[in-house]
């Protein structure tokens, strides 16, 4: 009988990764499809979640991020979960310049809460968590400890990883250009109502 397996997705993290890599052509990503290239043979994916904030500002990547989330939405057995995208003033002490920081908040406390609450319930024996955001640790460090029959292993995304994660789960890795490429929706999709969603042009 296969291993069942949930992956987490923490979406900014794999987003920025994806950035800082050079790899915007990868943005377009079936989160779906990426979850099951990583599995091993014995293993069968029961749910893929998604997590992330929507961005407000600018409205050009608010749009493009949109296009994303309804190409998320026609995914079967993935969820999306919602925290807080914020815009932190911010001002130089020298010249006085003001600008925004931007910030998201309750990615990692829904990542967590979600990860407990599947293992208490018994539905995964593998937890597979896609980020490098060493807040995750101590997450992970209680699931091993109150179910030691239970794996977690962590995913790193493109140019991201962390130390602290790195030595508490069962296993990790890092995600190469070649699983990601492999794991791209196809440049139109068309909704159950019948509306067509297509690749935004800067991603291309």
């Amino acid at each position: 009988m296969p291993y069942r397996v949930i992956v987490y997705v923490d979406g900014f993290n794999l987003y920025f990764g994806l950035k800082t890599s050079g790899w915007q052509r990868y943005y377009w990503l079936n989160i779906q499809k990426l979850a099951q290239n990583i599995l091993k043979p014995d293993q069968s994916l029961i749910h893929t979640k998604y997590f992330t904030s929507r961005v407000k500002n600018p409205s050009d990547k608010r749009q493009r991020q949109n296009i994303f989330l309804e190409a998320l939405g026609t995914l079967t057995d993935t969820t999306i979960y919602y925290g807080k995208y914020h815009l932190h003033r911010r001002c130089c002490p020298r010249c006085g310049y003001v600008d925004y920081v931007p910030s998201e908040k309750m990615t990692d406390v829904n990542i967590a809460t979600e990860m407990m609450a599947d293992a208490f319930q018994d539905k995964f024996d593998t937890a597979i968590l896609i980020s490098a955001d060493s807040d995750l640790t101590r997450t992970v460090k209680k699931i091993k400890t109150i179910f030691p029959h239970k794996r977690v292993v962590v995913v790193f995304p493109p140019n991201r990883s962390s130390a602290d994660l790195k030595y508490i789960a069962q296993e990790s890795f890092q995600l190469g250009r070649g699983v990601i490429k492999a794991s791209l929706f196809p440049n139109e999709i068309i909704k159950a109502d019948g509306f067509k969603l297509v690749k935004p042009e800067q991603w291309s």
